[in-house]
């Protein structure tokens, strides 16, 4: 069996991954809070740990892996823009304007993330279908001297928890003294964090022993992972921003309420992803979501995730045009090479190999090139589906891919895009092309550049060699403008 070794930010080593049972491996990733579009940094984890997914289905079996991905639907955001609706005249209730929200924005994100190629999870909870759970664990952390009720509000007290700020390195102290804290009347100590709080009528709300009120943000993935992974499981994975205070609050709340588990052996973290060089912001005007990219930039799901794996997930990862354009070349070569071919039963080793080596994405996607320059389709197919590329599915492609190199017959077929028959084109571009070879042999080099720049500026690819002009169809394609040189 392939061993797996990968980078746990709790103990800061790479380890050998060995799961509490083999046939039934525990993830756990932290899901969007659904108030609005997802945004390219919200896709990457998405991404990096769907293809943790992968690896994990492949090595132990798709039947013995668990793969849970909360969705946070209850929070102030989400309150503000039900709030808005109703105050423009909408005359449902709060509940059912924060449903219809969270419902929508709930699709948008699937429709997102199907687009980049990352298999649904085993289980996507709610927050609002496990508020049940939330009580009884914070009952549970008042019962045990970890929490307390105050004004309506329920606090962890964090320094009953010896171990806080383990997994982000730090002590409370220095914590303190570094971040950002809530400071209210009613907390013992300013670290302490809230695990419930008071709902006013204009609010969602359930009762509670506490009175009418919600949840804190933190409890809900404490009390999901339990009722769905149990008190110890695998690996708790998120973006790096969610080290602290997010996942440093959940370890302290899971494990004082259930001291008998361990909760996550394995903690996995994600870097931030940067445009250009920059933090994303909508101030500096680059900041995306991955359904602007798609839709509005045109850029194929596939392409995004193509990007998105280039760099190891463990480091910051820079978002750039070129990176996009290089990748939709490449996808686009791979997908003429493996169309219609069978994959082979097992991927390559040495694909498979840089992935167990703690996901290294880069490697893999270097052996991907080795094998598609060797044009061996069935291998590529079979090795990149490891990372979840040259699937069956489009994901977002213009155009469907194309079988046939040079001057072979391409068979491209579509809808809406102005392409009516294969052979019509392929003899357009045969016939522009030998018109530019007599322009070449009668020395009209006007002619002849003219219809060069004819064929590259509709995505017809040309190689110059000795034997002749050897083309192919690149990504852009487009025979719209395949006109009549000037």
């Amino acid at each position: 069996m392939t061993t797996i070794r990968l980078t746990n930010t709790k103990t800061r080593r790479k380890e050998a991954f060995t799961p509490i049972d083999p046939t039934n491996v525990r993830l756990y990733v932290c899901g969007p809070t659904v108030y609005d579009r997802a945004h390219l940094g919200n896709g990457r984890p998405v991404v990096v740990f769907d293809v943790l997914f992968r690896l994990l289905r492949h090595v132990y079996g798709p039947d013995h892996v668990t793969y849970v991905r909360n969705f946070t639907d209850v929070d102030d955001k989400i309150n503000a823009a039900a709030q808005a609706r109703k105050a423009a005249g909408d005359p449902r209730s709060l509940e059912e304007l924060i449903r219809e929200r969270t419902d929508e924005t709930i699709r948008w994100y699937h429709e997102d993330m199907d687009a980049l190629g990352a298999l649904r999870p085993t289980h996507e909870p709610r927050a609002t279908e496990w508020i049940g759970a939330m009580i009884a664990m914070i009952e549970d952390l008042v019962a045990r001297g970890h929490a307390y009720a105050a004004e309506g509000h329920v606090l962890f007290r964090v320094r009953s928890y010896r171990d806080y700020g383990a997994l982000s390195g730090r002590s409370v102290d220095d914590m303190i003294a570094g971040a950002r804290v809530e400071v209210a009347p009613f907390k013992e100590d300013p670290m302490d964090f809230v695990l419930w709080k008071p709902s006013d009528d204009e609010l969602p709300g359930w009762d509670s022993p506490w009175g009418r009120g919600r949840p804190g943000w933190h409890i809900e993935c404490s009390a999901m992972s339990h009722e769905l992974l149990g008190a110890s499981f695998d690996i708790h994975a998120g973006g790096i921003d969610l080290q602290f205070p997010h996942h440093e609050n959940e370890i302290a709340q899971s494990c004082c309420a259930h001291p008998e588990g361990g909760f996550a052996n394995v903690w996995m973290h994600n870097e931030m992803l940067l445009v250009d060089g920059k933090k994303m912001s909508k101030s500096l005007g680059n900041f995306f979501t991955i359904h602007d990219l798609r839709k509005d930039r045109g850029i194929p799901g596939e392409v995004i995730r193509m990007v998105l794996l280039g760099t190891h997930y463990s480091k910051p990862m820079d978002w750039t045009a070129e990176k996009a354009a290089q990748a939709k070349a490449t996808l686009w070569k791979w997908r003429k090479l493996t169309a219609d071919v069978e994959p082979t039963a097992m991927p390559d080793s040495t694909v498979l190999s840089a992935l167990a080596d703690d996901l290294n994405t880069p490697a893999a996607i270097t052996r991907l090139h080795s094998i598609a320059a060797q044009e061996d389709g069935a291998l590529l197919k079979a090795s990149a589906s490891l990372l979840g590329l040259l699937e069956d599915e489009l994901r977002g492609w213009t155009l469907p891919p194309v079988t046939g190199t040079g001057n072979a017959v391409l068979e491209v077929s579509g809808s809406g895009t102005g392409i009516v028959g294969t052979l019509q084109y392929r003899k357009t571009i045969e016939r522009l092309l030998d018109e530019r070879k007599q322009a070449r042999i009668g020395k009209d080099f006007r002619r002849s550049d003219a219809i060069r720049d004819l064929l590259v500026g509709a995505g017809v690819i040309i190689k110059d060699t000795p034997a002749g002009a050897e083309w192919d169809l690149g990504p852009d394609f487009d025979p719209a403008r395949l006109g009549e040189p000037e």
